[in-house]
């Protein structure tokens, strides 16, 4: 019988310079993203920074909208709200309909 191993590639924090590296960008531009609040990193300065879970999503999902349809840091911040306001009132539709 083969024996399986089990392997997880499951991330539990990037470091600055490893989240611009998984997002194809720079410092500053991630440095912009938690100054206008779109992602909050864990740590007390830039050098010490650690991005998780919800923040490495929304930092992906933030540089696909600055690189494909050129909206700026502010327009960022804007629509990755509405797109989780819009996710909760879905979630908590789909929890009225199936009761």
């Amino acid at each position: 019988m083969k024996r399986t191993t089990v392997h997880s590639d499951l991330v539990e924090a990037l470091s600055l310079q490893d989240l611009c590296r998984f997002c194809h960008a720079d410092e500053d531009w991630v440095i912009e993203l938690v100054e206008h609040g779109v992602i909050e990193p864990v740590g007390s300065n830039s050098g010490n920074w650690r991005f998780v879970g919800t923040s490495i999503l929304r930092a992906k999902k933030a540089r696909r909208l600055s690189r494909d349809l050129g909206v700026n840091t502010a327009g960022v911040a804007l629509v990755l709200d509405l797109i989780e306001e819009r996710d909760s009132m879905l979630r908590r539709l789909a929890q009225y309909e199936a009761s």
